[in-house]
């Protein structure tokens, strides 16, 4: 793919710089600053639709005593930190909060935009990357370092869930219906997908938590359907818990009253 997609504002328009430092000359060997305490997203994967571009909020802390202009920022990539493929359209970095001016330490936030509607992102980009961190010093050198994070990025999924009939008769047949489907980056629509193993889940009228009652595998077309018994009224919804390129997701709950 090949893609290098990369613009990074620092908020406040200017780099902090610490007094007392002096700039690196051009084509100086990288080094002199670290990167610690990266966290993106929470730690969680990054679920991505067809239209709506997401916002992940990621933070960290860089320590240097050399002067920088531009960044820093941490990012998500594949194959090589400054050559490889990157999959955000945009990064927005905080202003510098000192936490030690002597050691030239600070702590970033920063807010990673990803589109899906850019022209080169794709199914191929759900999966795993990596995560890397990266200043520009003065004097047209900088400094990446490969954090050796895993991020996920994948494709986001919607479910629906229909329970009839409605109301039910207690000891009869309940049927429930629905459909799971996943985001397409290449088409930018949701589409039935096929062959998963969704978890039909009931709450109890009164209960404060879903339980599992049994699981259905979609057909070619996404479709769900299976019957249970009425035992009780209460509200009814699958669950899809999602894969290494796919986001999990649950329906919205379909109440049946029992009489």
């Amino acid at each position: 793919m090949g893609k290098t997609m990369w613009k990074a504002v620092v908020a406040g328009g200017a780099a902090v710089v610490f007094t007392g430092v002096a700039a690196v000359p051009a084509g100086a060997v990288e080094g002199g600053v670290s990167f610690s305490r990266v966290s993106v997203n929470g730690g969680k994967p990054i679920v991505v639709g067809v239209k709506e571009e997401v916002e992940v909020h990621a933070g960290f802390r860089m320590t240097t005593r050399l002067r920088y202009d531009f960044g820093p920022t941490v990012f998500p990539y594949r194959g090589k930190p400054d050559t490889g493929d990157t999959v955000h359209s945009a990064i927005i970095t905080s202003d510098c909060k000192v936490v030690d001016r002597a050691k030239g330490i600070c702590d970033f936030e920063e807010w990673l935009y990803i589109d899906p509607r850019s022209h080169d992102f794709g199914n191929e980009d759900a999966g795993t990357w990596q995560t890397a961190a990266r200043v520009f010093l003065a004097g047209d050198a900088h400094d990446t370092d490969d954090k050796g994070l895993p991020l996920q990025i994948r494709r986001a999924t919607r479910v629906t869930a229909n329970a009839s009939p409605e109301p039910a008769v207690k000891g009869k047949t309940i049927t429930v219906t629905g459909r799971v489907t996943r985001a397409n980056w290449d088409t930018h629509t949701y589409q039935g997908y096929a062959g998963r193993t969704v978890s039909l889940q009931f709450k109890a009228a009164g209960a404060s938590s879903y339980t599992t009652v049994k699981k259905a595998t979609s057909s070619r077309t996404g479709a769900l359907k299976t019957t249970v018994k009425a035992t009780g009224p209460g509200t009814w919804r699958w669950t899809y818990y999602g894969n290494s390129t796919s986001g999990a997701k649950s329906s919205t709950g379909d109440y049946v009253a029992v009489r």
